[in-house]
């Protein structure tokens, strides 16, 4: 059975960065396959960092399967039946950890959200902040169909299709939802200067999904805090959908040195702000713990975060 679409009458929290979580662990991330690698070889790590978040109020937790795609997980010798095996393991530990975490006084209703990296996430490159990869789309959609098909059948609540820097992306994706027929998704770009990462118009990007059914709400994400109320409302406006947003810490990711540079900047106290402008799917990306999603959760459980 297809997952119900959420009631975002009243804003959702995520979770936060995730990877942030399983290196503060000790976890060695290193490699292509990131967060992925974890959830291979150790899952019961991945299961702790979904309870932290759900336990400091996040709602929603995005499995670890940003970087498992099944070309990354072949070149480091995944078999596909073992590779598909990775991706449903990624959506049982985080149902796995909203039981448990429902079992120590969460309220129930603990969503999944599988996540969906971009083809720049399987480059390992810092490609999804800068999109135009140069291949075609029919090589879009060999990466992603097969992917996207085996996390549905695995019972995610949601499909998060996130950190796509680029609208050609976009469109091979918000076909592939189309195709599938469910559960619904969500689709973050990641920005800058006002743009999407590979120059295109933001508005543009953003009402790709107005006719889309299939699309819960759209927004950004592992973007800067940095005026982050005007892009909400942007998105709002051009895609009259609810809004996804899920900024980083403020500090920007290095490839090249594979390091984090810059002041952490995230506050939570913008939460409100960004509600009145359309967010209703609100949480942290890289950089962002468990004791960030605490001060989104209580942001959104005040007056502002009821707004209809």
């Amino acid at each position: 059975m297809t997952p119900a679409a959420p009631d975002l009458t009243t804003p959702l929290p995520l979770d936060g960065g995730l990877a942030t979580e399983l290196e503060r662990a000790g976890l060695d991330l290193s490699g292509g396959l990131w967060s992925a690698r974890v959830l291979a070889e150790r899952p019961e790590a991945v299961a702790r960092a979904h309870l932290a978040f759900y336990l400091a109020g996040a709602r929603v937790a995005t499995t670890a399967t940003y970087q498992a795609s099944f070309p990354g997980l072949a070149d480091c010798g995944v078999d596909r039946r073992d590779a598909e095996g990775v991706l449903r393991r990624g959506v049982a530990v985080a149902r796995d950890a909203a039981d448990r975490a429902v079992g120590r006084g969460v309220p129930p209703g603990l969503l999944v959200a599988a996540s969906v990296g971009p083809y720049g996430a399987y480059l390992a490159d810092g490609s999804e902040y800068r999109g135009r990869y140069g291949v075609s789309r029919a090589s879009l959609r060999e990466f992603h169909r097969p992917r996207l098909a085996v996390l549905a059948e695995a019972g995610a609540d949601l499909l998060a299709c996130e950190t796509v820097p680029d609208v050609e992306e976009a469109e091979v994706l918000l076909d592939e939802l189309a195709a599938l027929g469910g559960p619904p998704a969500w689709l973050s770009y990641t920005v800058r200067d006002g743009r999407t990462s590979a120059g295109q118009d933001l508005h543009e990007a953003f009402a790709l999904v107005r006719e889309r059914p299939e699309v819960l709400a759209v927004g950004v994400n592992c973007v800067s805090p940095v005026g982050l109320a005007e892009v909400v409302r942007l998105a709002a406006s051009a895609s009259g959908k609810p809004v996804v947003a899920y900024p980083n810490s403020g500090e920007e990711w290095d490839a090249g040195s594979a390091s984090w540079r810059g002041p952490a900047v995230f506050d939570a106290g913008e939460v409100r702000s960004w509600v009145a402008a359309g967010a209703r799917l609100v949480g942290g990306c890289c950089r962002v713990g468990p004791a960030g999603v605490a001060e989104v959760a209580a942001a959104l459980a005040g007056p502002a975060g009821h707004r209809p």
